[in-house]
């Protein structure tokens, strides 16, 4: 892995601790973690994660904090949200990699993390 690219693969990694099932990989040639095969998030630069997000949230969240999330022509209605990962808060990070792994995970995954809670 290109050494610029660990400290933001870091972040997402200590994001996604404890997250079912989650395994590192690689995406268009950059370290991403995925949930059983499904992409969950990627490093996209040194300073830019590209997160599984619902088109909803995506436009809410960039309307909301349009710092710490935008979107290029290349994610423009794709579920993808592009996240500064050196400026996200560890917890709002969390946040957002806990909804991918909703998003992306099986139903009886997704339904046995929320029956423990």
């Amino acid at each position: 892995m290109a050494e610029d690219l660990q400290p933001a693969f870091d972040k997402l990694r200590q994001a996604a601790e404890g997250l079912a099932e989650v395994v590192e990989g690689t995406s268009y040639g950059t370290p991403s973690l995925h949930v059983r095969k499904k992409f969950l998030c990627r490093v996209k630069d040194a300073d830019t994660a590209a997160v599984m997000c619902a088109l909803e949230e995506k436009e809410m969240l960039m309307e909301a904090d349009p710092h710490l999330y935008f979107e290029t022509a290349h994610y423009k209605g794709w579920p993808v949200v592009l996240v500064r990962v050196h400026d996200i808060p560890p917890d709002q990070l969390r946040t957002r990699l806990e909804r991918a792994w909703l998003m992306q995970a099986p139903k009886s995954l997704a339904k046995a993390r929320q029956a423990a809670g």
